[in-house]
Parts: structure tokens; sequence; C-alpha cells
């Protein structure tokens, strides 16, 4: 039986999509194989995203290491440096008296000016000693996985824009800040308030792409050169082989900052008896650190 009209007009109706998929996909498909410019640009933003991946990493590795560090001076200012301050205003004081007895003797007014110098300075390094104990830095893996993110996105040396730069640097220090003080909340908006703006959206052409992403590479380069020297110079500095002394000894049982205490501890109290009863600037015993 022959198909009337209605049904063919049906059956071409139903095969219409297909036949119109097929032409749009050949209309869609770019048979031109890529011009040596696009083939480099697509190679130089491989290699962009791995050293963007590195950089990520490194800054962590920076910001965590800076945030340990700080949270492990400010317990040895709290427990240790407090006494050492106490115990120089001591010292300063005894040679001040010292001094006052002997009015022309140089040499104990000099050694006093010397005692009240090193006495302010330490006082100024400890700082004021603060009633609630510092704790050490320990970040989550969450946090560590937000800031993984901002030195991905906001990164100052991924842009070429002068004011995005400055603004992406002010986003990375308040990103640095919120890192130390484990505020995840606070890195999550940092994050979004910059997907939304406005800047984060460029749209150009492959020519000046390719120009931007080798420039971006120099920048991430540079900035990972230098982020090395910064490592370097964190473990190279006296308070990090002092933290790994520390650690080291507690790993073992052993509590470092409990000796040292206990030792500036039996100096203060011999330089309270002093004080009460200053000796002749010649029969001092020293009192050393």
């Amino acid at each position: 039986m022959q198909p009337n009209g209605a049904w063919e007009a049906c059956c071409r109706q139903v095969a219409a999509p297909d036949s119109e998929a097929k032409h749009v996909s050949s209309k869609t498909a770019d048979p031109r194989p890529a011009t040596p410019e696009e083939q480099e640009l697509a190679r130089k933003l491989e290699e962009q995203a791995s050293l963007e991946a590195d950089l990520a990493e490194r800054e962590l590795r920076s910001a965590n290491l800076r945030a340990e560090l700080g949270a492990f001076e400010r317990q040895y200012l709290h427990f240790v440096g407090s006494r050492y301050a106490e115990l120089d205003e001591l010292k300063a004081q005894i040679s001040e008296s010292l001094a006052a007895e002997q009015p022309g003797n140089d040499r104990a007014a000099r050694a006093a000016r010397e005692a009240r110098a090193r006495a302010d300075e330490t006082k100024s390094v400890a700082g004021e000693k603060s009633e609630q104990e510092p704790r050490k830095f320990e970040a989550s893996a969450e946090l560590k996985r937000l800031y993984r993110d901002v030195a991905r996105r906001i990164h100052p040396d991924l842009t070429s824009d002068r004011d995005d730069r400055a603004r992406r640097q002010q986003l990375m220090a308040d990103a640095n800040q919120a890192y130390e003080h484990g505020d995840e909340t606070r890195l999550e908006k940092i994050l979004t308030a910059y997907e939304h703006s406005p800047e984060a959206f460029r749209g150009e052409g492959p020519g000046a792409e390719l120009i931007r992403v080798i420039r971006r590479v120099s920048q991430v380069r540079s900035r990972l050169a230098e982020i090395e020297a910064e490592l370097q110079g964190l473990l190279r500095s006296d308070l990090y082989q002092l933290k790994i002394r520390v650690d080291e000894a507690e790993n073992s049982g052993h509590n470092v900052l409990q000796d040292m205490i206990a030792k500036v501890d039996e100096q203060i109290d011999l330089a309270r008896k002093r004080l009460v009863k200053p000796a002749r600037l010649g029969d001092q015993a020293p009192l050393s650190r």
C-alpha cells in the first residue's frame, strides 16, 4: 500500500532534524589545520598551566612556613622572650644602682648605659605579653585547598594588566593574612569576589593571547625564583633552626622551651637578689644567657 500525502509529510518532518543536524555539524566542524601560531599558543598554554600549578604549590609552602614560624615566634616571645626582657630589665636596674653609688666611675656609668639599651631592645622585641597563650599553626586540608585555588586564580604574576595586577597584589596580601589566621571563610570570599569581578573576563584574538601567555610564563618563572630565594632565607634563619631543634626534641619527648624557661627563671631569681643588695661592680658574677 502506497503511503498517502499526509504520511509522507510526517516522515519528512521527522527526518528533517537529523539532516539539519548533519548540515549544522558540517558547518561547525573546522577541517582547517591549526596555524603555527595556534599550535605555539596551545603549547604555551600547557606550559603556563603547569607553571601556575607549581606556583600555587610553592606559594602555599611559603605561606605555610611563614605562618608556622610566626606562630612559633609568638610562642617563644610569650614564654621565653618576655622572661629575657624581665631579666635584662633587672640587670639594667642593678647596673644603674651601682653607677648611682659610684658617680665618678666612668666604667660603671658606661655599663649602666649599655645595660639599659639592651633592656630596652629586649623589651621592644618581646613586646607586650598577651594574656592568652599563643597556639601552634596547623593548616587544615580545606584551608590549603582554598589557598591553592586563590593562588592559581588571583596571583599577581598571572596578569600583565597594571590595574588588575595591583588589585591582585592586595587580594593576595589579604589571602596570606587570612591563611595565617586559618580563616577559610575569608579565603572563599576573596576568591568569589574576584571571580565575579569585571577584571576576571578577557576576550582577545589568538595573536594577542599568545603574547600575553608568553609574558605570563615569564612572570611566573620569575616569581618561582623569588619564592625559592625566600624559602631558602627562611630555612636558613635562626628562628627556623630553633624551631627545628624544638620540634625534634618534642618528638623525642623533651621540651626545649621549658628548659629555657627554667634556666631564665633561675637567672631572674638571682638578679632579684642582687638588686636587693647589689655587689660592687668588680665583684659581680656574670648573669649569662
